[in-house]
């Protein structure tokens, strides 16, 4: 299970959202969605915000093993 950190890390940098959805030139509804988890970025879209915070791909996700039982 994906458990998405990406409204932490927006709120932790420096930026504003409005700034971060220009850059990634994305609408505000699709950042809201990333924040929240309701939506993941495409892989290519992970790594570009991921720069442009400054942080890894990992600190926007936690990956958890769900066990199979």
């Amino acid at each position: 299970m994906l458990i998405s950190k990406i409204g932490d890390c927006i709120k932790n940098s420096p930026y504003s959202r409005e700034y971060i959805r220009k850059q990634m030139k994305i609408s505000a509804n699709t950042l809201s969605n990333w924040s929240t988890g309701k939506s993941i970025p495409s892989a290519i879209q992970l790594f570009k915000l991921s720069r442009l915070l400054g942080v890894t791909v990992e600190d926007l996700y936690n990956y958890i093993e769900e066990d199979s039982k």
